[in-house]
């Protein structure tokens, strides 16, 4: 099963909010997913980031590859991709 590190559309159309979520490559957007990581709120000022640090390096160690938002979000946490 190919695993990735994504985010998962939350808010409505003017106060959007995001998981930053694990799930399978195959799966839609805001489908089923294996594992919640964190949460995203790009509203805020400064935007809002929280992330379970060992569990996302946990699942990039096994080899769930991010997208290039959360890569980029990631690396602002100091979390090596």
């Amino acid at each position: 099963m190919p695993a990735v590190i994504r985010l998962k559309h939350m808010g409505t159309l003017k106060k959007p909010v995001h998981r930053i979520v694990v799930m399978d490559k195959r799966r839609a957007r805001d489908s089923k997913t294996i594992e919640i990581l964190g949460f995203y709120d790009p509203k805020t000022d400064p935007a809002t980031v929280r992330v379970n640090k060992e569990r996302a390096e946990y699942w990039i160690k096994v080899g769930a590859v991010p997208s290039a938002a959360v890569k980029t979000l990631l690396k602002k946490q100091g979390i090596k991709v």
